[in-house]
């Protein structure tokens, strides 16, 4: 059997190994695959385990004997689902891998804006500290984060783990989510209410028609100039030039961002040079121990695929 990970430099950069997959077949591992290339590399394989690359309809009809795609990721909009199903291929998620990876980053991003570690940081290593004349410099202003509200954009693992760190934080809590949730101890509130009361909006909901460019002028002219907003959901939840306009006329304090429209960025973004912006590329989820568990995840996906018990199956 022949097994093809088509972007698999996309799961490792030579620190995560992929034999844990030999033991089914054949391993076929590439580099970076363009969508034109992906019919191509796949060719006579059983199976496909990829991370981002397009499975489309005239890839699945150009590859005969493809049965499974195992993904290195919770999302599937890259994959075609219909065409996967009416040709019976079995594709399969890896949820929930990443959960506390992400909370992690939310608040190493939040955390970096309250206490305005990218400033200080900053100035330090060009010399300001040195003139100063008293022991404690602390030109750029810093704030608490408890007693403060964090406002959650969507209530799945990640946000449900987000709200867990902000208690323990001291911060209040609220939720904004598509359904009411089952046992949610905290308030939930409107999407337009959870703007309203943020001091910071955290965004962990999927993008899709009703997500898309949620975060916007209008919808940023509810915030606090004084609110942070950080998204490690997807780049596309939140329309960049409204969000950098927002930030360069002191309309809001600061955003902290993991995920942009545009991956890897575009040079003229104008969050690129937006006042206290920061912005990460994309690696809440990609910690060591993060990326071990999920190759195991897809292993067993696999596995299970195999025996004739699939899980995880998404269509």
């Amino acid at each position: 059997m022949k097994i093809v990970l088509p972007d698999w430099d996309t799961v490792s950069a030579r620190d995560v190994g992929f034999d844990v997959f030999s033991r089914y077949g054949e391993v076929i591992c590439c580099g970076p695959t363009l969508p034109e290339e992906a019919a191509d590399k796949i060719g006579d394989a059983e199976i496909v385990l990829c991370n981002k690359t397009p499975i489309t309809r005239d890839v699945i009809a150009k590859c005969p004997n493809l049965r499974y795609i195992g993904l290195f990721a919770t999302g599937f909009n890259n994959i075609d689902l219909a065409a996967a199903s009416e040709r019976g291929i079995v594709v399969s998620n890896a949820g929930e891998y990443s959960t506390q990876a992400v909370v992690q980053h939310t608040f190493a991003l939040l955390l970096s804006l309250a206490g305005n570690l990218h400033a200080y940081e900053r100035s330090v290593r060009e010399g300001a500290w040195e003139m100063s004349p008293t022991f404690s410099w602390f030109l750029h202003p810093v704030h608490e984060i408890s007693g403060k509200t964090m406002a959650i954009i969507g209530y799945g693992s990640i946000g449900r783990g987000v709200a867990r760190v902000a208690e323990a934080f001291g911060m209040k809590v609220i939720v904004s989510t598509r359904s009411t949730p089952k046992d949610c101890p905290y308030p939930v509130v409107s999407r337009e209410e959870a703007f309203r009361q943020a001091d910071v909006l955290s965004v962990h909901c999927p993008l899709n028609e009703q997500t898309a460019h949620m975060v916007c002028q209008e919808t940023l002219a509810l915030m606090k100039p004084s609110a942070f907003l950080i998204n490690t959901a997807r780049g596309g939840i939140v329309k960049e030039q409204d969000l950098a306009d927002a930030l360069n006329e002191g309309r809001l304090a600061g955003a902290g961002l993991d995920v942009l429209d545009k991956e890897p960025m575009s040079p003229d973004t104008p969050l690129k040079t937006a006042k206290n912006c920061i912005i990460t590329p994309h690696i809440a989820w990609s910690p060591l121990e993060t990326r071990e568990r999920l190759v195991q995840i897809v292993a067993e996906n696999l596995e299970c695929f195999l025996a004739g018990t699939p899980k995880n199956q998404v269509n």
